[in-house]
């Protein structure tokens, strides 16, 4: 049985929606956790050296949302563990 899909806790901005993330980097895989603690939880097989998890954050992101890699930002954080993703909802579901 699938688990229920949990509402992110997030504004609405401008360009999208904003909400914060929380990545566990070197994690044994990547996927979204769920949301924990006021963030959405997503653990990356990717090391924090040279941006190379937030690259992966973004994949997932894309991939879990189906949107475009483009149409996803990291507006604060990125050298932390704690950040705020914001996702244009331009084409948000297509």
């Amino acid at each position: 049985m699938k688990k229920p899909i949990e509402i992110i806790p997030h504004k609405i901005s401008s360009k999208g929606i904003v909400f914060n993330v929380r990545v566990v980097p070197r994690s044994s895989r990547a996927c979204v956790v769920g949301v924990v603690g006021g963030a959405l939880k997503v653990k990356l097989t990717a090391p924090p050296v040279e941006g190379a998890a937030n690259r992966q954050l973004i994949e997932v992101l894309s991939d879990h949302f189906g949107v475009r890699k483009s149409d996803i930002e990291i507006l604060k954080g990125l050298s932390g563990k704690n950040k705020i993703v914001e996702i244009s909802t331009s084409t948000f579901g297509k």
